[in-house]
């Protein structure tokens, strides 16, 4: 997308306030539950994605009428030796709310923007996740930085049972941004956060958070 700047968000239903993840150990309360390594491929393979029930958000499908342009939206790419799942046209996007509005100004311009957007893309298998992830990250986060999206400090990776992510934060824009890349056998996908308070959301916040977005969204059943 060409267009520099975006769209201003059109009004969501306001939903409860977004409270903490958690910083770190997965043994505190909404934490990243940690694990030495994924879990063994079960052979469960998504058919959908779908709408996530997260705590204090307000998510659909979409990207909240928000998107920076001039190639500046996270997407995944990177993963052209993957048999992709079709899915209807912009089933891959969803966006998600807090109660609390984040407004992004520059200049006299100002913005409503979600909590966080998300694209995700199914495939028949993803034998090597974490190799995948990794292709993925560099692919993706590279391509950005020459588009204007600059990195900030050093990637970090988790691993839970469920999913391997490596998340690093960044700047889009002039606007403090955390990014979070996630892969398990069947998906891999990326969740862009926001600044609430102007600052960069934590990453091991982030990454909490991507975990559940994650789990939530993927569907067995054809339905979302």
């Amino acid at each position: 997308m060409k267009n520099k700047w975006g769209i201003l968000a059109a009004a969501i239903a306001v939903g409860v306030l977004a409270t903490g993840c958690g910083s770190d150990g997965g043994d505190k309360k909404g934490a990243l539950p940690k694990a030495e390594t994924l879990a063994a491929d079960t052979g469960a393979r998504y058919k959908a994605i779908r709408v996530p029930a997260l705590d204090g958000m307000t998510c659909d499908k979409g990207n909240g009428g928000f998107h920076f342009g001039s190639d500046l939206d996270m997407d995944v790419f990177g993963d052209g030796d993957l048999p992709q799942v079709k899915q209807p046209s912009g089933e891959d996007k969803i966006s998600c709310f807090g109660a609390t509005r984040i407004t992004l100004s520059k200049g006299a311009m100002r913005a409503t923007a979600p909590n966080l957007t998300t694209r995700t893309t199914l495939y028949e298998k993803v034998a090597d996740p974490a190799a995948s992830l990794d292709k993925v990250f560099s692919h993706t986060m590279e391509l950005e930085k020459g588009y204007g999206r600059n990195p900030v400090g050093e990637p970090k990776t988790f691993t839970t049972k469920d999913l391997v992510l490596k998340c690093q934060q960044n700047v889009s824009d002039t606007f403090p941004m955390t990014t979070c890349f996630w892969a398990n056998y069947g998906a891999i996908g990326v969740v862009d956060f926001f600044p609430p308070d102007g600052k960069h959301v934590p990453i091991d916040e982030a990454a909490a958070q991507t975990d559940k977005f994650a789990v939530g969204a993927l569907s067995t059943t054809g339905t979302s």
